[in-house]
């Protein structure tokens, strides 16, 4: 096996639509995943990890304390198009090189030179970036039923340890289902999509008709509040910017799909953009449906879950249960989006020698042809993450900042190597032509000050409790993926591996 040297596209341009596994042998990889994937299926699993009704719910808490309506609307909206310029700049990297490796593997090849050093770090970011992504999805599930069951039986009051019991049982059934039902969960991706569309208008629906009172419309998109102790307005609507950020995550799920998917160079990148442009506009609706529903404004915002309660007081117990349980499959659906996403990125990163004890984690199951023991690993790691609850919720609340910020530094670090590359860089059938660099720029921009915005401290007084984590905890795991790297990887990683020529990958093929 050899590996691969830095080079921009294999393919002689983008008019021609390739052939999906010949493209890959080209790539350096034989095929070993089943391609059962349409380009719904595609689009389906990103949007269903960004998720808008499970990322709105869930970040809503924060949003009613930095910023307010005035910042849920326009902070949307602005954040919304900034992110789609970073799923747009994505998607053309996609298109050139659809593999599961996606994020490291473009770094290693769009790298002029210490291709095998961008593409470790960039593949880190990105694995513990979905390894967070995982947790935060599925111990916010964990909340969400907990708040359902207490507002169904009262005396209902489950400590840390029952929490992450309950977390850990979530856990248990997405990994178990990404075992033994890999056909169930290619549709239950497809129909998480109708789940978020219907879910979303009924929800929408009921707030615009069934409350007694409204707020007026100047309070519904510029009310303003500043709720986290620091004097300065202009820092408390910064801050609330990251309430669309949470949200806008785990679009690179296309990409690391892109070996089980068909007319790979085409769907997936199309995936990546349609899945931003529908949580986009969808997400905007049931943004202004709560804003224009919340009725005790303060109250709501101190709650455990400010959206039961915005539930109860504009519907009444009964709607507000049922709502709780659409929020809950939700949230259900992402969590098992991020895990299959997740274990196709541990795969893929285990094929190129980059994870100790590769040769297991990307092996692939004869009877499913999916990455299952991969699986195991990302739901395990989750757990791991969510086992500091238990003395330190703020410290996992750092792990979910760690989540943005790993992987949208893993998406800005190729994006930023297309640049640098300039015109060599020959695009795949799916790209923006010249408006490529501009998109480009202002992709890798946003990234930069979103993750600055992450490190930031985000209540006052600072105290052990509010102390934002994430620069911490991101700088462990940037020290350790430093010193790993300094001490023995650098010597025997060098980048993607290329398992041979594509005719000797087709022979590879029968065997596998």
């Amino acid at each position: 096996m050899a590996t691969s040297a830095p080079s921009t596209n294999r393919r002689g341009g983008p008019s021609a639509m390739p052939d999906d596994d010949q493209t890959l042998r080209e790539l350096g990889y034989p095929r070993q995943l089943a391609r059962r994937v349409n380009a719904f299926g595609n689009f389906a699993i990103s949007a269903t990890i960004i998720n808008f009704i499970s990322g709105v719910m869930t970040a809503l808490s924060f949003a009613m304390i930095s910023g307010g309506p005035r910042i849920m609307v326009f902070g949307w909206l602005g954040v919304g198009l900034l992110v789609l310029f970073v799923g747009a700049a994505m998607a053309e990297i996609t298109s050139g090189f659809p593999t599961s490796a996606a994020l490291y593997y473009w770094s290693a090849k769009l790298a002029k030179r210490h291709n095998a050093g961008w593409s470790w770090f960039t593949g880190w970011l990105n694995f513990i970036g979905q390894i967070g992504g995982t947790a935060a999805t599925d111990f916010a599930l964990a909340n969400f039923a907990v708040a359902l069951a207490t507002l169904q039986w009262p005396s209902f009051n489950p400590d840390a340890k029952e929490i992450l019991a309950i977390y850990g049982g979530i856990l248990l059934v997405h990994a178990l289902l990404n075992t033994y039902t890999v056909g169930l969960v290619a549709l239950l991706n497809k129909i998480s999509v109708a789940w978020l569309l219907v879910g979303g208008l009924v929800i929408t629906f009921y707030l615009i008709v069934f409350p007694s009172h409204h707020n007026s419309t100047s309070f519904a998109f510029t009310h303003f509040v500043n709720g986290t102790g620091f004097k300065s307005g202009l820092y408390a609507g910064l801050i609330g910017l990251l309430f669309t950020s949470w949200t806008f995550t785990g679009f690179d799920a296309s990409a690391h799909m892109s070996e089980e998917t068909t007319r790979a160079a085409v769907s997936a990148p199309k995936g990546i953009v349609r899945s931003i442009l529908f949580s986009w506009i969808a997400g905007l609706v049931l943004i202004l449906a709560l804003t224009y529903s919340m009725t005790d404004y303060d109250n709501e915002a101190k709650a455990g879950v400010p959206a039961a309660q915005i539930f109860v007081d504009a519907l009444g117990l009964t709607t507000a249960k049922i709502f709780l349980l659409v929020i809950c499959g939700a949230i259900f659906f992402c969590g098992l989006a991020n895990m299959t996403s997740n274990s196709r990125q541990i795969f893929a990163f285990s094929r190129d020698g980059a994870i100790p004890g590769g040769q297991l984690w990307r092996s692939v199951s004869k009877r499913t042809h999916t990455p299952v023991k991969s699986v195991w690993f990302s739901a395990v790691g989750a757990f791991l993450l969510g086992v500091p609850s238990l003395w330190n919720s703020v410290a996992f609340q750092a792990i979910v900042s760690v989540n943005v910020i790993g992987l949208f530094g893993s998406y800005g670090v190729p994006i930023f190597l297309r640049l640098r590359r300039g015109e060599d860089f020959v695009p795949g059938p799916w790209n923006l032509g010249r408006w490529s660099r501009p998109v480009a720029t202002v992709a890798v921009v946003w990234i930069t000050l979103s993750s600055i915005l992450f490190l930031l401290p985000q209540s006052s007084p600072i105290t052990h409790k509010s102390f934002n984590y994430a620069p911490v905890a991101l700088a462990v795991v940037l020290l350790i993926a430093t010193v790993w790297w300094f001490v023995t990887a650098r010597r025997t990683y060098r980048g993607p591996i290329s398992y041979g020529t594509p005719e000797e990958l087709a022979a590879m093929e029968q065997d596998l």
